[in-house]
């Protein structure tokens, strides 16, 4: 039992307010850690296993032990900037490890939070007692290493060590938005935020002023942590306004709006029950409890939401791992909402029932400074936000932490809750997906089935790299309600589509799916 009893000084600070007899498999957080390596060349940067190591080595100090425990499993959130074939394997080498588990995740942005929320299942069963959940890229060295045409000579796994794989692989791509290459981020989340502004009834101007001012909010985070990537605070002003370090990108998003991957970073925290953490002697004082988690993904095409203003895979996850806590959004002091765009943090924001701050909101979404100024280290963002808000409950023994991971076009979530207070029942977890499944959803018309006539509900305008409008694209609806997909590389149409607001306009579509007046 873990009591805290007032002495002569008066009573101690007790991370939970009555007596409570904790299950020793109860899943706990004792240390997270955090390293980023700006390197001036390719000869100091780093391989990502390496900038792995480095923050497990921060996470093991922060858990106060002396070194690096002998762990159960080993546990790597996927990554894009070397193919290891097994990073575990090679990390494990590194550390020298033997773990009898060595783990890899699928692809997403809810990867480390969807990880910890296996891993504490796992746990609280029995099947392991101590893991180490890391994730980290070297982007900016590969991208350098490219244009120098420089061969790297990181390492890699033999071909016959396998990892395990955790989570499952979801196809978000509809084979009509393939034909028309509509697969990159950078394409979908604007389309999402034009369908925002036009739900919200304000002019382009308007929503343009709301958006950079939520970001500035989140630069100023990050030039506050001493973990993020861009420690310097932009403006409102200088994030919206379009300039030769701030070029367009997919309208109405210049670069400041994009995630930022282009950095060298990792995290890692170390997950353990309650049990283990006492016969490693780690001090109460660093746990961290996990409440709650779910998963669960929007329906899984984009072609077939039913609004690309609304997110009901959010709002019901997110209720769910709030209710199995014991909370309500109201209750939560921390939070850390998936920021790789704009849209993503309104759209998590309006589902979990946060008001954002052009609505009167005065509570930060971000704890790190977000994935364009904090980083964006592509699906291991998460992993820096949850070993963030471990270090700030513990500054607050009470306190509820939030975390939200996105993965794909706002298609995957995962949630978490954390607080310094153990839960009443363990840790519990939902997975709705059944309940989403059923919810409405459109039919896509085919380019040879949707000519004629169209509504644009939903739209962007790419540029090239030297800022000028070159394709527009754009959701449509039908008469009948079916949704389709036009596009449309005519640069007079494109420059149009940049003035104004086009959702609601009436348009053609023709045989192939190109976009006309």
């Amino acid at each position: 039992m873990r009591v805290y009893v007032p002495d002569c000084d008066g009573p101690r600070p007790a991370p939970y307010p009555a007596p409570v007899t904790l299950d020793p498999r109860t899943p706990i957080l004792v240390g997270s850690g955090q390293f980023l390596h700006r390197a001036t060349g390719i000869d100091d940067a780093f391989d990502p296993v390496t900038l792995m190591c480095e923050a497990i080595e921060r996470a093991s100090e922060d858990a106060g032990l002396a070194n690096i425990p002998n762990v159960d499993s080993i546990r790597v959130v996927s990554l894009l900037s070397w193919r290891y074939g097994n990073p575990a394997h090679v990390l494990a080498a590194q550390l020298g490890q033997t773990p009898r588990e060595l783990a890899y995740t699928t692809n997403g942005g809810n990867s480390p939070q969807s990880l910890v929320n296996t891993t504490a299942q796992e746990i609280q069963s029995g099947a392991l007692d101590l893991a180490i959940l890391t994730g980290g890229e070297a982007w900016r060295t590969r991208m350098r290493a490219r244009k120098s045409d420089t061969e790297l000579h990181w390492p890699k796994a033999p071909v016959d060590a396998t990892p395990r794989l955790i989570g499952q692989e979801l196809v978000m791509s509809h084979p009509s938005e393939l034909a028309r290459t509509i697969v990159m981020p950078v394409q979908v989340y604007p389309m999402f935020e034009s369908s925002i502004r036009a739900a919200a009834g304000r002019t382009v101007e308007e929503h343009q002023i709301a958006i950079s001012e939520l970001w500035a909010g989140f630069s100023e985070v990050a030039a506050r942590n001493p973990n993020a990537w861009i420690r310097e605070a932009k403006t409102a002003e200088q994030i919206r306004t379009v300039g030769p370090d701030n070029r367009m990108v997919g309208f109405p998003y210049p670069k400041y709006m994009n995630s930022n991957n282009d950095v060298d970073m990792a995290a890692a925290v170390l997950i353990c029950s309650v049990e283990k953490a006492r016969s490693l002697g780690i001090s109460e004082d660093r746990w961290v409890f996990i409440h709650s988690g779910a998963d669960c993904h929007e329906h899984q095409y984009m072609s077939n939401r039913w609004s690309f203003h609304e997110t009901p895979a959010i709002e019901l996850g997110g209720r769910r791992a709030l209710e199995l806590a014991g909370v309500g959004i109201d209750d939560v002091e921390l939070v850390d909402l998936y920021s790789c765009f704009p849209a993503a943090v309104q759209l998590g924001a309006q589902s979990l029932g946060l008001a954002l701050p052009h609505a009167g909101g005065d509570r930060q979404l971000t704890r790190t400074g977000g994935l364009p100024f904090a980083g964006g280290p592509w699906n291991n963002y998460v992993m820096h936000a949850i070993a963030t808000i471990t270090g700030e409950l513990r500054h607050r023994p009470g306190a509820y932490g939030l975390v939200w991971g996105n993965g794909g076009y706002t298609t995957k979530h995962a949630f978490g809750v954390y607080s310094t207070t153990p839960p009443e029942h363990g840790f519990r977890h939902a997975h709705p997906q059944a309940e989403i499944d059923a919810l409405a959803r459109r039919d896509l018309a085919e380019p040879e089935q949707a000519t004629g006539p169209a509504t644009i509900e939903a739209y962007t305008v790419m540029h090239s790299r030297d800022g000028s409008p070159e394709t527009a694209i754009a959701a449509c609806l039908l008469s009948d309600g079916r949704r389709a997909w036009g596009t449309s590389t005519d640069l007079p149409l494109a420059s149009a589509m940049c003035e104004g607001e086009w959702v609601g306009r009436a348009v053609t579509l023709d045989a192939v799916g190109t976009l006309l007046l």
